[in-house]
């Protein structure tokens, strides 16, 4: 059992790459730190590199082929018919050379009213040598996730539309077969559903018409995940996500959108009132109780914000910039992002990159790339 508890740790803390989570491998009671701890941590990774290059905000940003992660209900407001994108990050670069997240997804508009979008994405560790002291010669793990979800969005209204989603995730530690039955892992398996919204109306301006949004997400609602039968079980990342957006045109050339987002994660501590009850209490009671298994303090420091910031020319050329905060017993990531985007008429190509607070931060020059295809549009271009 401390077998798996070091390699499910050490999976938490190469997805989030938090200072406080690797902490917790070596010190996991440590009185300063209490991180919520989920399975499956990599579907809380930003994907692209267009959000990623803002802060990771993408609640209520303008409507892009991604949307699938942030917000599927935007995609009831697409312009193009079709999409298709996928996005590579190679992550924590600053530790290990063998950690990547690859991530594909696309969309399909039925009429003006409504769409189908898909994605898959696929987290990658590695090998990983895992040792229970200084003196163990150790064994090889190589863990693995992935994801794959449908989505179906639709118009309710002239300038509101909702979604849902559903997920199938599975998780593998791959670890070698040992002597002791209560170290053995098997893969995890999960099923999860998105509820989404999202709103936007314009704003006529002396520049032109500027755009005002908001979007809701609630990601990745439920079964808990065990990697040994039952035995323990985890939660998912369960997350609300609340965001807002301001489209400004200064001309008919140049616009500058402000994007904010805020999470909660919907999941109870292991040293909140209810830290007893963690291996048996369903998710949905859990989500319930995430907002007062702890004092008030607690609960706001759980809450993570982001701003970003992007100018466009000509809906061409892309600057962007962002900020991430967490507080410090939470994992303390804390990282500026910039990035940028150039667009033609079928495709657009983005990068993203984090340039974190401390030098000692594994997410330091974490750099994420995306490539997006309007697949109506090359339609167009052929004929």
């Amino acid at each position: 059992m401390k077998k798996k508890l070091i390699i499910i740790s050490l999976l938490g803390a190469a997805a989030w790459g938090s200072a406080s989570a690797q902490d917790e491998v070596v010190d996991r009671w440590d009185s300063n730190l209490n991180p919520l701890y989920s399975a499956i941590p990599s579907l809380s990774i930003a994907p692209d590199a267009r959000a990623g290059g803002m802060g990771d905000v993408g609640a209520a940003t303008t409507p892009d082929v991604f949307s699938q992660h942030w917000n599927p209900s935007k995609y009831a407001f697409m312009d193009s018919k079709v999409g298709f994108a996928f996005s590579y990050t190679p992550w924590l670069r600053t530790l290990v050379e063998d950690i990547n997240l690859g991530y594909v997804c696309g969309y399909w508009k039925l009429g003006d009213l409504q769409a189908f979008s898909a994605s898959f994405r696929y987290f990658s560790m590695g090998n990983v040598t895992l040792r229970e002291n200084e003196t163990d010669q150790g064994f090889i793990a190589n863990p693995n996730e992935f994801a794959f979800d449908l989505a179906y969005s639709r118009l309710l209204g002239e300038h509101f539309s909702m979604a849902v989603a559903f997920r199938y995730i599975r998780g593998d530690l791959n670890v070698p077969a040992t002597s002791s039955e209560t170290d053995q892992t098997y893969p995890a398996n999960a099923f999860a559903a998105d509820v989404a919204a999202y709103y936007q109306t314009p704003i006529t301006l002396s520049t032109g018409d500027a755009k005002l949004a908001f979007g809701l997400n609630i990601s990745n609602i439920g079964t808990k995940v065990s990697y040994d039968e039952g035995i323990t079980n985890n939660y998912l990342p369960t997350n609300l996500k609340l965001g807002g957006s301001f489209d400004i045109p200064f001309d008919d050339y140049n616009r500058l959108s402000v994007n904010a987002d805020v999470n909660k994660m919907l999941v109870i501590t292991r040293r909140g009132k209810y830290a007893d009850e963690y291996n048996t209490m369903s998710p949905i009671t859990g989500i319930f109780r995430s907002f007062a298994d702890s004092s008030f303090g607690e609960e706001m420091r759980e809450i993570t914000w982001s701003v970003g910031l992007e100018y466009s020319y000509n809906q061409q050329f892309f600057v962007r910039a962002g900020y991430f905060n967490e507080h410090i017993s939470k994992g303390g990531r804390k990282y500026f992002t910039a990035g940028a985007g150039f667009k033609l008429n079928v495709f657009q190509l983005d990068a993203g990159y984090v340039i974190a607070t401390s030098p000692a931060n594994p997410l330091n020059n974490t750099l994420r790339l995306s490539l997006s295809f309007d697949l109506f549009g090359l339609k167009a271009l052929a004929d």
